[in-house]
C-alpha cells in the first residue's frame, strides 16, 4: 500500500468512514500549495483530501486549512456551492481536511463568450451572498498571524507586515525593496478605517478555483474550491483574484450580478486607494512564495515578467492617490 492510500484511510477513519471502502486514490491537478486527491469509495461516494505540505512557507500559510474550513462553514451558511467539511485534523498544524466533492471542472477556454457572460453574472450573485456574511473580527481564522483584531487596518497591516517580512527573510526578487514598498503602502492605510463590518473574502476567486458545471439547462458554477487563503475583512478585496492581473471595473457581467445580488460595488477614491493595497498584498504573495516553493524557472520567469509589473501598477496607483489628495 503506497503512502497516499495509507494516509487516506487514516483520514476516512478519523472522519468515522470505513477505511476498507477507499477503492482509488486519484491526483488532482492545479494546486499551487496542498496535496489534493480524490477518494472513491466502493459504491461510488467521493471526497477530496488536502493534506498540507511539510515544508517551509510564508508566514500567513500555517494551518491553512483552518481557514479552508473556515470559508466551508461560511460558504454553508450563505447558501453558494462551495465543498462541505467532512472532517478536519484537530491538531495544531491542521495536517489535513476531508471535503465533498462539487459537480464541474475548473472554468477554462471552453466556456463560450456567451456561456461566460452568465456564468460571470451568477458567479457575481453568488459573491455578493457571500458577503452579507459577518464574522466574529478581522484578519485570519487561521491564528496564523495571530487572533483576529477588532479593526480592519490592524488586521490588514499585521497582514502586509508579515509579507514584507517574508520577502526580507527569503530575500525575493521584487521590482521594488521591501522597505520602499512598506513607505508607498503606508499613506493608504487610513482608507482601512472605512470598514468596520469584517465579511468573508475568499482571496483566491480566479477561473482555476471557480467549477463550471455543465446541465441540461447550460452551464453553471458549481462550486467556489480552494478557500484556504479565506480571511475575514473587507468585500474589496475580492476583487482582486476575481480579476487576477486585471481590472475589475471592466467586468461588467460580473459587476451587474453583483449588484443585483445586493452587493456594494462603487469605485470612488477610498475603494481604488484599498483596491490597490489589496493588489500589491496579493502580487506581493505571488511574487515572494516562489522562493519557498523553489518554482522552476520558467515560473519564476512568468512571475517576474507579468506579476512584477502589476506590483508596481499597484504602488503607482497608490503614489498617484496621495499626490491627489
Amino acid at each position: 500500500m503506497g503512502d497516499s492510500e495509507e494516509r487516506a484511510r487514516r483520514v476516512l477513519a478519523a472522519a468515522g468512514i470505513p477505511p476498507a471502502r477507499l477503492a482509488t486514490v486519484r491526483p488532482l491537478v492545479g494546486g499551487t500549495y496542498n496535496t489534493v486527491e480524490e477518494l472513491r469509495l466502493t459504491g461510488g461516494a467521493r471526497y477530496v483530501l488536502k493534506t498540507a505540505p511539510a515544508g517551509p512557507g510564508l508566514r500567513y500559510e500555517s494551518r491553512l486549512l483552518r481557514a479552508e474550513e473556515e470559508f466551508c462553514r461560511a460558504a454553508a451558511e450563505a447558501g453558494v456551492p462551495a465543498p462541505r467539511t467532512v472532517h478536519t485534523d484537530p491538531g495544531p498544524e491542521v495536517r489535513h481536511t476531508l471535503q465533498t466533492v462539487c459537480p464541474g471542472v475548473p472554468w477554462d477556454d471552453s466556456v463560450t463568450r456567451a456561456e461566460q457572460a452568465a456564468l460571470r453574472r451568477e458567479l457575481g450573485a453568488l459573491v455578493a451572498r457571500l458577503h452579507r456574511l459577518t464574522g466574529p473580527g478581522f484578519g485570519y481564522p487561521s491564528g496564523a498571524l495571530g487572533p483576529l483584531a477588532p479593526d480592519w487596518r490592524t488586521a490588514f497591516t499585521g497582514m502586509l507586515d508579515a509579507v514584507l517580512a517574508d520577502a526580507r527573510d527569503h530575500a525575493a526578487e521584487l521590482p521594488v525593496p521591501a522597505d520602499e514598498a512598506a513607505r508607498i503602502l503606508r499613506p493608504g492605510y487610513g482608507a482601512l478605517d472605512e470598514v468596520t463590518v469584517p465579511r468573508p473574502v475568499h482571496f483566491d476567486l480566479w477561473p482555476g478555483n471557480v467549477l463550471v458545471h455543465r446541465t441540461p439547462d447550460g452551464p453553471r458554477v458549481g462550486g467556489l474550491i480552494d478557500g484556504e487563503r479565506m480571511f475575514w475583512g473587507d468585500p474589496v478585496a475580492d476583487f482582486v483574484s476575481l480579476a487576477l492581473l486585471d481590472d475589475i471595473e471592466k467586468d461588467q457581467d460580473f459587476l451587474a450580478g453583483y449588484r443585483a445580488g445586493g452587493g456594494r460595488a462603487a469605485f470612488g477614491p477610498s475603494e481604488r486607494v484599498r483596491l490597490a493595497l489589496y493588489r500589491a498584498y496579493l502580487y506581493l504573495i505571488m511574487l515572494v512564495e516562489t522562493v519557498p516553493r523553489a518554482v522552476d524557472a520558467d515560473r519564476r520567469r512568468w512571475t517576474q515578467e507579468t506579476v512584477a509589473p502589476q506590483l508596481v501598477a499597484a504602488l503607482d496607483d497608490l503614489r498617484r492617490a496621495r499626490l491627489s489628495s
